[in-house]
């Protein structure tokens, strides 16, 4: 084949993903990774698994007719991670580790003597992406191996292969920079983007997407010419696929003339969360170009109204030389398959499409598109159908819930002033200065685990499954108490998930066996479904909070889950706006507040850590966002009496922008993730005039690593000049749920020390 764009850019394809999930569809890449950390199995058998599964994706995905497969969304951990692998950019601190494989885990988790890579959320999704540092001693160099081997590895299987990278746009975003600001740097990275391209052409690849999902962020007009002039350059060489700019999370606005004006081939565009026919129409310079158009939704996983996606895709054909259909972003965020879930009700099968069903409606499309609606004739009339019997399910709207939000009155999210109520807590809770706490959860031990695969397997009945949690709870407080720590928690063995939890005893959400979608690494989570209106048929958590109290003098932390996090980490229903969903849920939430005060219970935690996740990207949708999320968390906790304490906790996220919402929320404690970014946040909050209590994350908990009191003492102490000490509590960055038994003594034990030595 001539590698020429040429010669290249003449292989048309017809439909397109634009990316894949990579865990298994039973976890599989989780269970051999964290084989390999416990030295279980070696790195040569921990490839094999990864060749395995993208082997199995390949063929499946070839059968549904896909002519174009993105390879290169695979990674051990995260794809900004391994963007930074094959620029060069690790950070110094894991240049000594020889193994390559090792050096990579290590910028991920840390190890004993190495600090991980700050971690935060990917735009306004649950996933979670590493963070690469940029300094002044940073040289990009090319290391495109992984890629290649990938690349090779498809070709030989017959798979019409198309490269996947992060773009140098979004890769420099999304970067931390202790020198000029990152996007600076753009000139170093077409050269090697350049050699990369080059590579592929000569590797076989007809097409490379570029994945620059930062476009459909707010971006200056210095930004806008970065874009111009990067990919200006990167198509200016003959000897290169075609290139494929693929955005999504939202529409490019002023970043689509940017690129339409350049000479990419194709332009990739989500037509699900953002942009309309209309305005790729008024874009003249998208008529010689391929338009991948996204509107298979592959955030969320209810099926696609094909008859809409087929209007809007002929609607298309004017505007641009050739359309593809696809899905609006990677099904990265999806489950795989609705095959695997034996026991989902069938009404609501009927309305759903996981990962391999959206692959299925992709193919659909494109033969729809191509060879007339006749042909698809069948499977048009079983969309319809499911969406009439949605539409038509009485679970939908309850017409209780509905009135008794009505009757709400415009105080229901108010409560005492805040002076007034640290006033009564601490008289109640006679704390000392720098209470140290815990976040929720402790480790979930292989004997919970088992007891919840032998209750699922009808092994041991229900009065033995909580038999054996309240032992489990009763080994936590204990260990809480040796500890001496000041404000308790029970641990949480009884759950699964912090919103599944919630989620299965809630009415209007359904649960999935194996829908498990990465949150990071080798976490994965099972995002609950929310299809209908939503209720508490009876309390959740308060059987569970009343044994812990009494078991100790000391007070226990009621854990709820906050509406807002609820909804981010569920798939939600698509029929009524998000902020009438979470006033619903508040509800619920409220009700469990009021019980677990009537129990006794003198401190709730209502955590919401998604609440920066779901901010939209452009600033001129934020402010309605954050006036009815922190609405709906003023809505879920203003129940109860003043003397009783709220927290909440937030995490990985950038904090910055929604500091205001934060002080608004109005928790008398808020902990917050700050180990990672050292102690950065806390400056943000001095500039908002923050002055709740407040608990810096003194540690962080995504890696194994155990700090030492010392280490802990300077974080206390790097705290205290931002927060007085009669507002400063003290506890890890999060939950302690994926950490073993024996580093969270060790660690706690010595965040004990340090609270002491700084008293």
């Amino acid at each position: 084949m001539e590698n020429t764009v040429t010669a290249i850019s003449q292989t048309p394809f017809t439909a397109t993903v634009l990316g894949l999930p990579r865990v298994g569809p039973r976890r599989e890449l989780k269970r051999a990774t964290e084989s390999y950390w416990a030295g279980r199995i070696d790195a040569d058998q921990l490839h094999e698994t990864g060749r395995a599964l993208r082997r199995d994706q390949y063929a499946e995905l070839r059968a549904a007719g896909l002519d174009s497969v993105p390879v290169g969304t695979f990674s051990y951990y995260d794809q900004m991670l391994d963007t930074a692998v094959l620029l060069g950019a690790l950070p110094p601190r894991v240049a000594d580790i020889a193994d390559p494989l090792d050096r990579y885990f290590a910028a991920a988790r840390g190890t004993d003597s190495v600090e991980p890579l700050e971690m935060t959320k990917w735009f306004d999704t649950n996933y979670h992406y590493l963070v690469p540092e940029i300094g002044p001693e940073t040289t990009f160099t090319l290391h495109p191996e992984d890629v290649l081997a990938q690349l090779r590895e498809a070709i030989e299987l017959g798979v019409p292969a198309r490269p996947v990278i992060i773009g140098p746009i979004t890769f420099l975003k999304l970067s931390k920079s202790t020198g000029p600001a990152a996007l600076d740097r753009a000139d170093e990275l077409i050269p090697l983007y350049r050699e990369l391209l080059g590579l592929l052409a000569e590797a076989g690849a007809p097409w490379v997407q570029i994945d620059e999902p930062a476009l459909v962020t707010d971006l200056t007009a210095g930004e806008l010419a970065a874009v111009r002039q990067v990919y200006t350059e990167l198509t200016a060489p003959a000897n290169r696929p075609a290139v494929l700019v693929a955005t999504y999370f939202g529409h490019p606005g002023p970043a689509l003339d940017a690129l339409a004006g350049t000479d990419i081939e194709g332009l990739a565009v989500d037509l699900v969360a953002g942009g309309t026919v209309e305005e790729l129409a008024a874009v003249p310079a998208l008529a010689n170009k391929t338009l991948v158009a996204g509107v298979v939704d592959g955030r969320n996983v209810w099926r696609t109204d094909l008859d809409q996606a087929l209007s809007t895709l002929a609607t298309l054909l004017g505007s641009a030389k050739t359309v593809v259909p696809s899905t609006s972003c990677s099904l990265l965020h999806v489950p795989y398959t609705l095959a695997a879930e034996a026991h989902l009700d069938e009404a609501l099968r009927s309305w759903l499409a996981f990962g391999a069903e959206k692959v299925a409606e992709v193919g659909l499309l494109a033969t729809g598109l191509s060879a007339g609606t006749e042909v698809i004739a069948a499977e048009l009339d079983r969309a319809r159908a499911a969406a009439a019997s949605r539409r038509a399910d009485p679970r939908i709207r309850n017409p209780q819930v509905r009135a008794r939000l009505a009757a709400l009155g415009p105080d229901a999210g108010e409560r005492g002033p805040a002076a007034r109520r640290r006033a009564l807590q601490q008289e109640r809770l006679q704390l000392p200065p720098l209470p140290t706490t815990t976040i929720g959860s402790y480790p979930q031990t292989s004997a919970i685990r088992l007891a919840r695969a032998a209750l699922r397997k009808g092994e041991i009945d229900r009065p033995e499954y909580e038999r054996r949690m309240r032992a489990e709870i009763t080994e936590v407080i204990a260990l809480q108490e040796k500890l001496e720590l000041d404000v308790l928690v029970h641990g949480e063995p009884e759950r699964n998930d912090m919103v599944q939890y919630f989620a299965e005893q809630l009415d209007g959400f359904a649960a999935t066996e194996l829908g498990w979608v990465q949150s990071y690494g080798t976490r994965c989570v099972r995002p609950p479904i929310l299809f209908g209106d939503v209720s508490r048929p009876a309390p959740m958590t308060v059987d569970w909070i009343e044994f812990a109290q009494s078991l100790t003098d000391k007070p226990v932390k009621g854990m709820l889950t906050g509406p807002v996090t609820i909804l981010a980490w569920s798939f939600v229903r698509d029929d009524q706006p998000l902020a009438d969903s979470a006033r619903q849920v508040a509800l619920a939430i409220r009700d469990e507040t009021v019980d677990l005060q009537n129990a006794g219970i003198r401190i709730v935690q209502v955590d919401e850590p998604a609440l920066r996740e779901l901010l939209p990207l452009r600033r001129t949708d934020q402010q309605a966002y954050l006036d009815w999320s922190v609405g709906a968390f003023r809505l879920s906790t203003s129940g109860v009496s003043d003397s009783v304490q709220i927290h909440t906790h937030l995490c990985y996220s950038e904090f910055g922008e929604v500091i205001d919402a934060i002080a608004g929320l109005d928790a008398d404690v808020t902990s917050i993730e700050a180990a990672r970014s050292h102690m950065e946040v806390l400056d943000d909050l001095n500039a908002a005039g923050f002055a709740a209590g407040v608990g810096p994350g003194v540690y962080d908990i995504h890696s194994p690593r155990v700090p030492g009191a010392e280490e802990i003492t300077a974080a206390l102490r790097a705290a205290l000049k931002a927060v007085p000490a009669e507002r400063l509590w003290v506890n890890p960055d999060c939950g302690l749920k994926t950490r073993g038994p024996a580093e969270v003594e060790a660690s706690l034990r010595n965040m004990v020390t340090a609270a002491r030595t700084v008293r």
